[in-house]
């Protein structure tokens, strides 16, 4: 079930990438490509964090930090992602709102 959901997760971050790259441009291409790679970056962060503890443990025995764990992906999974999904989603949306402000003020003006 876990490797279900990562793989929707990972699907719906590289639509989101996709979307960005090649049906966008200016500032909201940047935002939507960020929030892509915060989505896509998540899953990947916690399958590499899960799959270096476990050769370390493999290779080095049961306790390899002295209680420690494996530090890099886990705060790129825990901080880095979610913070970058939060700056990329709200970037776009004010973005996407104020770009529709405008279109619609062009429009109706006589």
């Amino acid at each position: 079930m876990f490797f279900v959901i990562v793989s929707l997760v990972a699907l719906l971050g590289v639509g989101t990438l996709a979307f960005g790259v090649w049906k966008l441009s200016g500032r909201l291409r940047t935002f939507v490509i960020l929030t892509g790679a915060s989505i896509l970056g998540f899953p990947i962060s916690v399958l590499l964090h899960n799959a270096i503890y476990g050769l370390f443990i493999l290779w080095f025995g049961a306790d390899p930090w002295n209680g420690g764990d494996e530090p890099f992906f886990f705060v790129m999974a825990v901080f880095i992602c979610p913070l970058g999904f939060i700056v990329g989603a709200i970037g776009s949306i004010v973005l996407a709102v104020t770009r529709f402000k405008t279109k619609s003020r062009v429009s109706h003006v006589p």
